[in-house]
């Protein structure tokens, strides 16, 4: 298997987690969706990454219908439940997680537009939905050790990467200070090799780019 992706993006992050996680074996090929040259569109016809490429040359995209695909592959460190009702827990996670990326991704966009397009209400709509999904992150959490309970799940890797990227792009929002606990889940994530080995550097994403 073959994974396109860029080093920034989370939603890439995501998958490569769970890869790792589930100790499957795949390469890794860096692209940058934005550049000209980028033959993303080829393998998604929306553009977007990640993008999981099969043996046989099939393909899967959107971060959530791959980590669900990678999940059935092996039985290996399994991350969605079996039992429905607990599945559907995790995946309300996943989808709450995915929801404030796509405000955080919203408003990194809208910060890159010139001046006089750029539109601060549209910065506040997004940064309020931020605010609102960690509220109810923090709130669903509690105390329990993980997202949905004693257990390690697909949850937990979604609510990390968002976590991630928020540290990533959004430095200045300091989330820590409003929800301990989810600082305290998301520096115990960091300590696991699959989130250490993914997390998102600029440095090291422009070195990979000027390679490819």
């Amino acid at each position: 298997m073959r994974l396109l992706g860029s080093l920034t993006s989370p939603y890439v992050r995501k998958s490569r987690i769970v890869l790792a996680e589930k100790k499957i074996d795949y390469s890794f090929e860096v692209e940058d969706p934005w550049s000209e040259k980028s033959r993303v569109a080829d393998a998604n016809p929306l553009g977007k990454v990640p993008v999981l490429v099969l043996e046989d040359d099939s393909t899967l995209f959107d971060s959530r219908v791959i980590v669900e695909f990678l999940d059935s592959v092996s039985p290996i460190s399994r991350l969605i439940p079996a039992n429905n009702r607990e599945k559907i827990e995790v995946k309300r996670w996943e989808a709450l997680a995915d929801g404030v990326l796509d405000a955080a991704t919203a408003v990194v966009l809208e910060r890159r537009r010139p001046a006089k397009q750029k539109s601060e209400t549209a910065i506040k709509r997004q940064m309020d939905k931020i605010e609102r999904g960690l509220a109810v992150m923090a709130r669903d959490l509690a105390d329990k050790p993980w997202c949905t309970g004693n257990a390690f799940t697909l949850a937990d890797i979604a609510c990390g990467v968002a976590l991630g990227y928020l540290d990533f792009r959004h430095g200045q929002f300091d989330w820590r200070v409003l929800h301990a606990n989810l600082a305290k889940l998301a520096a115990k994530l960091a300590e696991r090799p699959s989130f250490a080995e993914t997390a998102p550097q600029e440095a090291q994403a422009a070195a990979l780019k000027a390679e490819h």
